[in-house]
C-alpha cells in the first residue's frame, strides 16, 4: 500500500465539472493499493499517517499532527502509484490491486479515517478526476508499506 501525503492549505477534486470533495488545511492523500494489501495493513498505514508530525508548532518546528491542528483529509485512489516503468515506454500496473478488491479497501480506508477525523472528503474510485491543491511547504511524504517492512 502506498500513500502520497501532501500537506495542503486547500485541495479539491473535480469529476465531470463538479466538485466532488474539497478541504482547507490538512492532507491531500493519493492512495495506491497493491495486490496483497489488507484491512490490517490499511489500519497501520492510517495510524502512521494520522500520527505524522508535519505541521508547524508555535516555534516553526514540524511538531504537530493532523489531529493536533484539526486538519481535514482529501483521499484520492490512484492505482498509478504502482506503475512499473522498468521495461519499455508504457508503464505496467500488474502490481496494483484488482479493481474490486482495491475499491473495497479504498472504501474501508475512508470509513476508518472518518472515525478519526471530522472532515474527510474523497474522490471516486476509477473516475477521471482533476485534483487541485496548494501544497504547503511544500511538504510531501511517501508512506510505502513495503519500505516500512510491513509486507
Amino acid at each position: 500500500m502506498r500513500f502520497v501525503i501532501q500537506r495542503v492549505s486547500h485541495a479539491k477534486v473535480t469529476i465531470d465539472g463538479q466538485v466532488r470533495g474539497s478541504i482547507q488545511k490538512g492532507y491531500m492523500v493519493l492512495i495506491g493499493i497493491g495486490q496483497e494489501d489488507t484491512e490490517a495493513l490499511a489500519d497501520r498505514m492510517i495510524a502512521k499517517m494520522l500520527d505524522l508530525r508535519i505541521f508547524e508548532d508555535a516555534d516553526g518546528k514540524s511538531n504537530l499532527s493532523l489531529r493536533d491542528v484539526g486538519g481535514a483529509l482529501l483521499l484520492i485512489s490512484q492505482f498509478t502509484l504502482y506503475a512499473d516503468c522498468k521495461k519499455g515506454k508504457r508503464p505496467s500496473f500488474f502490481k496494483a490491486g484488482e479493481p474490486h478488491m482495491a475499491n473495497e479497501l479504498y472504501e474501508y480506508i475512508i470509513r476508518k479515517c472518518k472515525e478519526e477525523v471530522s472532515d474527510v472528503e474523497r474522490g471516486e474510485f476509477g473516475a477521471m478526476m482533476h485534483v487541485e491543491l496548494l501544497n504547503e511547504g511544500p511538504f510531501t511524504i511517501i508512506l510505502d508499506s513495503a519500505e516500512m517492512g510491513w509486507v
